[in-house]
Formats: C-alpha cells, sequence, structure tokens
C-alpha cells in the first residue's frame, strides 16, 4: 500500500524540499502557525502546500529522525473535517447497470449508474478508473494519506443505482477487490478478503450500499450480511403514495415501512433519502411529509435531497409542457429552516442537497451551501437543529469524568429503540451507541443469530479518526467511551430479560468485540447472558 512507498517515491520531490519543508515544521512544531512559517520560508517556488509539509512530515517519523506528533499532524492536515466524525469515508462507485425504476427525476445517462452524472465530485474518480473498485479505493487511499488523514479506519460507501439489482456474482466480486485495495494483497475469496481485513493496515469499519424499499426481503437481508454491510442507504423519497405514483416511483409507503422494519430487526444502520419539491407537492405538503419520518420509520440517518430540474430526466418534460415548477432557493431555505429543528436528537442528517454542478440544473435552486443557508436562516429566527451532526464534538477537547449520560427510547418498527449518549456539558455529543429491543410485533428475519437477542446496531465514538492505538490528549477516541457504552447496553438488555446480546459488527471491528466478551456467530458477534 501506499505506506510502504517512500517519501520520494510518492511525491517525486528534492532533498532541497525536503530540507525547506523541514524549516517550516520546526517553526510550526514550536507554536508557529502554519501560514505565517509557510510566508516565513517561501523557498524557490515562493510557496510550499500543506500535502508537501505532511509527506516530509511522514518522512521524518518513518526515518526515525522524529518522534510521532499528533498536535503537530493535526496542524498541518488538510481538510480535517473529513475525518471529524471519528472513521475515514472511502466512496466507490459500481458500473453502469439497468435499474428496476422509472423515476422522473432520475438522470438517464448511459455512461452512469442511474441518477448519478459524470462531472459529480464523487463519481469522477470511478469514471476515471473505469468503475474498477480497487483501483477506485488504492486511488482515495492514497490522495487521503497524501494530505495528512488516516486511513486505518474506513467507511466504504458504495453508491450506484441499485445495489440488490446487480448480478450476485459482481457484488461480492466488488466488495473483495475493495477489500483487498484495503487488505493490500489479493483474496482467493470473499471469506478471506474478510478474515485478511480484521488485522489489515486500512481495517473496514463500515459498509454501506444503497438500494430500493422494495428490494429488502429476509433472504436479501442475509445475502447482505455475508457480504459484511452494515449500514444500507435507501430511497424513501416521499411518504404520500399519491406523490411517489406521480413521480413513478415503483413502490408504496407500506413497502418502505415493511422494508425499515426488517432492516432494524437485523441490525442495519439506517439511512433515508427524502425528496422535497417532487412533482404534485408544495412546500407545505413537504412540511408535513417530513414530520412523517419520525411516526414509526425513525431513521437513523437522512439525506434531504431536493429534487433538480435536469434536461436528462423525464420531469424536464413535464416543466416544459408548465406541469411542474422548482421550488426557489429562498422557498427552499426557509423549507429546510422550518423543518430541521424537528429532527430528533438520534438522527445525524448527512446531507440537504446532492453536489450535482449547477451547470446541470435548468431552473430553481443551483447553489450546493443550503446547509449554510439554512443554518444562517435559523439563527436569525432563533431557533436550531439538534441533529447529531450539529452536536458532534467533533475536534474539542474531551473530559471523560465531565460527561453526561443520557438515554433516548422511542419505538420504530415494533421495537424498543435506546439511543444511549455521552454528551459534554454543553450538550456535545462524545460517542453515542443504538441497542434495539425488538417487541413482538417486530418482523422475523429469519437469522438464527438474533432469536431472543437484543441488537447493538452501532458504536460510536466522534472527534479526529486516530490510527488504531493512537491516543490523542482530549480525544474522545480510545479513551474507553465505547466500552462504556457497551456495559450500559448490556445493562439494559439483561434488565429487559434477553438471553442474548448481538451486535452486527463491521469486518474489521470484529477484534473490538471478540476481545469484549463476545463469540463469533453465523454473520454477528454474540454474548450469552447468564
Amino acid at each position: 500500500m501506499t505506506k510502504n512507498k517512500t517519501w520520494t517515491q510518492t511525491h517525486r520531490l528534492t532533498l532541497e524540499k525536503l530540507s525547506h519543508a523541514r524549516l517550516i515544521l520546526e517553526e510550526v512544531r514550536l507554536g508557529l502557525p502554519v501560514l505565517e512559517a509557510i510566508h516565513r520560508h517561501p523557498g524557490v517556488d515562493g510557496h510550499v502546500s500543506k500535502s508537501v509539509l505532511v509527506a516530509a512530515y511522514n518522512h521524518l517519523v518513518e526515518s526515525g529522525e522524529w518522534q510521532p506528533n499528533p498536535g503537530l499532524q493535526a496542524r498541518i492536515r488538510m481538510k480535517p473535517v473529513r475525518t471529524l466524525s471519528g472513521v475515514t469515508t472511502v466512496t466507490v462507485l459500481t458500473k453502469p447497470y439497468p435499474c428496476p425504476a422509472q423515476c422522473i427525476f432520475c438522470p438517464d445517462d448511459a455512461r452512469m449508474p442511474k441518477s448519478y452524472l459524470p462531472d459529480e465530485p464523487g463519481a469522477m474518480r470511478a469514471v476515471e478508473h473505469d468503475f474498477d473498485p480497487f483501483d477506485q479505493v488504492y486511488s482515495r487511499l492514497e490522495s487521503l494519506e497524501a494530505v495528512g488523514h488516516p486511513t486505518d479506519k474506513v467507511e466504504l460507501l458504495i453508491l450506484g443505482g441499485t445495489w440488490s439489482a446487480y448480478r450476485r456474482d459482481y457484488q461480492e466480486w466488488f466488495v473483495r477487490r475493495c477489500l483487498d485495495a484495503l487488505n493490500g494483497k489479493t483474496a482467493g475469496s470473499l471469506l478471506e478478503a474478510h478474515s485478511l481485513n480484521e488485522t489489515a493496515m486500512h481495517r473496514n469499519v463500515g459498509l454501506v450500499i444503497e438500494t430500493r424499499p422494495d428490494e429488502i426481503t429476509p433472504k436479501e437481508i442475509a445475502w447482505l450480511r455475508q457480504l459484511g454491510v452494515t449500514k444500507l442507504q435507501m430511497g424513501a423519497q416521499s411518504l404520500n403514495d399519491r406523490i411517489l405514483a406521480l413521480n413513478q416511483r415503483g413502490h408504496t409507503v407500506a413497502e418502505t415501512g415493511r422494508a425499515v422494519a426488517l432492516l432494524r430487526a437485523a441490525g442495519f444502520k439506517i439511512v433515508l433519502h427524502w425528496m422535497p419539491n417532487l412533482l404534485g407537492a408544495t412546500p407545505d405538503s413537504d412540511r408535513m411529509d417530513f414530520k412523517r419520518l419520525w411516526e414509526d420509520l425513525c431513521p437513523d440517518e437522512i439525506k434531504i435531497y431536493p429534487c433538480q430540474l435536469l434536461e436528462n430526466a423525464p420531469l424536464y418534460a413535464f416543466w416544459q409542457r408548465g406541469e411542474y415548477q422548482p421550488y426557489s432557493q429562498e422557498q427552499l431555505v426557509s423549507l429546510l429552516a422550518d423543518i430541521k429543528p424537528g429532527i430528533p436528537r438520534y438522527c445525524r442528517v448527512n446531507r440537504v442537497i446532492r453536489d450535482i454542478p449547477s451547470t446541470h440544473v435548468v431552473a430553481g435552486n443551483k447553489r450546493t451551501s443550503l446547509r449554510q443557508d439554512a443554518q444562517a436562516e435559523m439563527t436569525r429566527r432563533g431557533s436550531h437543529c439538534e441533529c447529531i451532526r450539529c452536536r458532534e464534538v467533533r475536534g474539542s477537547s474531551v473530559v471523560n469524568s465531565d460527561l453526561i449520560l443520557q438515554d433516548q427510547v422511542y419505538t420504530a418498527g415494533g421495537a424498543e429503540e435506546h439511543f444511549l449518549s455521552f454528551t459534554t456539558p454543553d450538550d456535545k455529543i462524545a460517542g453515542f451507541i443504538r441497542l434495539s429491543l425488538p417487541g413482538k410485533n417486530s418482523p422475523h428475519t429469519g437469522l438464527k443469530d438474533l432469536e431472543a437477542a437484543a441488537i447493538i446496531r452501532e458504536v460510536h465514538v466522534y472527534g479526529q479518526s486516530l490510527a488504531v492505538g493512537q491516543d490523542a490528549n482530549g480525544a474522545a477516541q480510545h479513551s474507553g467511551l465505547g466500552t462504556r457504552l457497551l456495559e450500559e447496553a448490556d445493562a439494559i438488555t439483561r434488565k429487559y430479560g434477553f438471553k442474548r446480546l448481538v451486535v452486527i459488527s463491521a469486518i474489521g471491528t470484529r477484534r473490538y468485540y471478540l476481545e469484549r466478551g463476545f463469540k463469533r456467530g453465523e454473520t454477528y458477534l454474540i454474548k450469552i447472558l447468564t
């Protein structure tokens, strides 16, 4: 992998540039701001990029000249927000393939998987590498390491139309090749790739796919667990059957409800996509529709994707005939500012708009900064959002003795959910666990591992992602919060009389749970409670 390359091989930089970068690093190590140190030592080229400083720092540490300095490393890291959620996300796209749906809002580009455009930021790397999974992962690891991000804990986000519609041999090959890139070794089978990744340099701490509600069955979830999937993204889009039919979505609200309940019973993390401004919707109907998300579906995360009018989507013809009108930027900002304060504290808002280049948008909002725009409007109104993303501790220091344990209980899909979190005195979230207690109305998954079991669906500790085994003063990660949360979940599970506690572990986190009393089941890890 990239860490085995020498500094000069990776960056083709001269010893003169290394010496120059070292001067800057010395000053930064003594407390001088990074930009000021760069300006004081412009060098022969007049400027030194942060990527050069990161490469020089890595060289000095790997050669043994310097001791590792996490504080210095954090100061020279480019775009630290990318890993402030505690993990490093690597996104890959599957090849173009027919989608079973005919949604009128989706762009139709034969070069891309359904709903994607070749010049979207997240899709450009896939196009560059001809959708090869190994090359996509490998190149992303290289670029992340070059700007100072740790890549020891990687969440793999597999996008591209409807995953469940692809042939299973392609799915298995795709996941295996992603893992091969993380492992730095070609495996002979998916099972071998899983085994290698448990101790690999780049461990998979989450595997995410996207699919449709009408594709979710007990047989499908059993297959997803064999692949190692831990989180699913699904397009709910609307909770109004009339709107779904007008937009030719191809599934009903009831099917969405059944799919979410089944996924919850199987322990998956659930991300729903919701789309305001669909054909037939109004801002007022969207406000009402959004509230329905929290009646029983209660997703763990959401992506808000306002419908965008694109020329290569069937919706364009409706607009030409005057049958559809996209919301203005002002209408969307007002809508977002209305609904965000009502999002439950157990949910994380991942996105509020797609990264579609504005040149593709025919009419309506063309800004991709709607999250910031909505935040400014809420500030003006004196309101605020309490979703997980808005309360993450991020890079702030954490004092464990000051943390407050909270247990938010709610019902969803026949289960009693416990959202256990450690928060700071100013209500920032340092870590959480999702514990699901199935009830008599929970759907039956058919998975033996889950019989008579409570399910840990997620354990997450926030703060800048740290390398495995690395500590940082005041950091939430590696401070024992995960273990404390597991102990709390254990106590609640015993209190309610469950005989087993099961965790839906990612491939690269299995050893973590095995060291804490869990045993291997078929596709889950199990703790027998006595």
